[in-house]
């Protein structure tokens, strides 16, 4: 009987062990639609009034907890999210350290302004807002995690969802997912990682939406999937939404956001649905200062307009790179919009069995391409002018390699 008691307690003591070791998560959306609408921004010219809405703006936090170390994704509807306010955000979460809350923006030319480019219309009263809401999502998600397994894939996503407008190929098909299963394997949060300008309906339409990542989230929850997370990729020189016709125009209506939403949903689901549990991933997360010289005239020209900018004579930014390994997959952002050729190479040299870049993450410093790709083809002519210069790319890929090269590597499933 004593015998059988030791076992049982020892067998209880084991299962405690093995919860508090194991991965949790939680996740959490705040709604932050402008009330009254506010004019939306499609880059750094003058801002457009809108006069409708289609779709929630929201901003979006993810989770993850394992033995005291907590990390945040978080997804905001806007076109980029600058350092100050991902920096505002962080000072008023107290319960994740700040290097490890990644804060990546879709995206969507269709949301206010959140940098103050000339023209634009930027509302500090209405940013505030949302920077205590997103506060408030990361805070909610961490009080609120749960045991989780993982399933984690990579694939490409088939049918009409993007194309490169410069060089019709040239973009990544590749769609990575990572979805996390609570009690019973039902899916808690679904994030996709994928590479899109998310501009069906364009900033010029008078309205305010997150374009297609909407009906993304949407199709996420309707089949089943949990929360959907979208965080951008390297989808830069010109990896946009193929909303196409075959009358040779472009389809700039919602519905063709649901369309390709719903696509996009459906292929994620479809990717990572054969993937094999993950049941003891492990949680890893590193945060480094990463400086890149601003070179460009015109984005110092534009620094010295835009509020919380250290002014025009600036000879350097600075920003928060972070990698994060979870499971068998290794995360990298990217603090802007690299060119897909960047992006391949980096997920060629990253360490784990699927690498996930986020662009547009902790900060959106324009264009990031190779020197040799600076100012060359005509078709470059506009993202030269609004990157950082022509080292930016070839400094910040020689960084985040080095960054990964110090950090441990992934531990393969098959290890497990």
């Amino acid at each position: 009987m004593i015998i059988r008691l030791i076992t049982l307690l020892c067998v209880l003591l084991v299962s405690i062990a093995e919860i508090y070791a194991g991965l949790q998560a939680g996740i959490a959306v705040r709604k932050v639609n402008p009330d009254p609408l506010l004019p939306v921004s499609g880059g750094a010219g003058p801002s457009h009034p809108a006069t409708r809405r289609e779709g929630d703006l929201t901003v979006r936090a993810l989770v993850f907890e394992q033995e005291g170390v907590s990390v945040a994704i978080v997804s905001a509807d806007f076109l980029g999210f600058p350092a100050a306010l991902c920096n505002r955000v962080r000072a008023a979460v107290k319960e994740i350290p700040a290097g490890n809350i990644l804060i990546g923006a879709t995206h969507t030319h269709s949301a206010p302004d959140c940098y103050g480019f000339p023209g634009g219309g930027r509302d500090p009263g209405y940013l505030d807002q949302v920077c205590k809401a997103m506060a408030e999502a990361i805070r909610e998600a961490a009080g609120h995690t749960q045991p989780v397994r993982l399933k984690i894939a990579t694939g490409e996503a088939k049918g009409k969802i993007a194309y490169n407008y410069y060089a019709e190929q040239l973009y990544d098909p590749r769609c990575h997912v990572i979805q996390a299963l609570g009690a019973e394997g039902k899916p808690v949060a679904t994030l996709v990682n994928y590479a899109i300008h998310p501009e069906v309906i364009g900033n010029d339409a008078g309205i305010c939406s997150p374009d297609m990542v909407g009906p993304l989230y949407d199709r996420i929850a309707e089949k089943g999937g949990g929360i959907g997370i979208f965080l951008n990729s390297a989808q830069g020189g010109m990896v946009t939404a193929d909303n196409r016709s075959s009358e040779g125009k472009e389809a700039k209506s919602y519905d063709e956001c649901r369309r390709i939403g719903n696509l996009l949903a459906d292929e994620a689901l479809r990717i990572v649905a054969a993937a094999p549990e993950q049941a003891a991933p492990k949680l890893f997360c590193a945060a480094h200062s990463l400086t890149l010289p601003v070179d460009s005239p015109l984005m110092r020209q534009l620094l010295k307009a835009l509020p919380d900018s250290p002014g025009a004579d600036v000879a350097s930014l600075t920003t928060q790179l972070n990698v994060v390994n979870i499971g068998n997959a290794q995360i990298l952002t990217i603090p802007g919009e690299a060119l897909p050729n960047i992006g391949f190479y980096l997920k060629r040299k990253m360490r784990g069995e699927h690498n996930l870049l986020f662009g547009l993450t902790n900060d959106a410093f324009g264009y990031i391409l190779t020197k040799e790709d600076f100012d060359s083809f005509k078709r470059y002519s506009y993202i030269s002018r609004t990157s950082l210069g022509e080292h930016t790319g070839e400094i910040y890929v020689a960084e985040a390699l080095k960054f990964i090269s110090e950090c441990p590597a992934p531990e393969p499933l098959a290890k497990r």
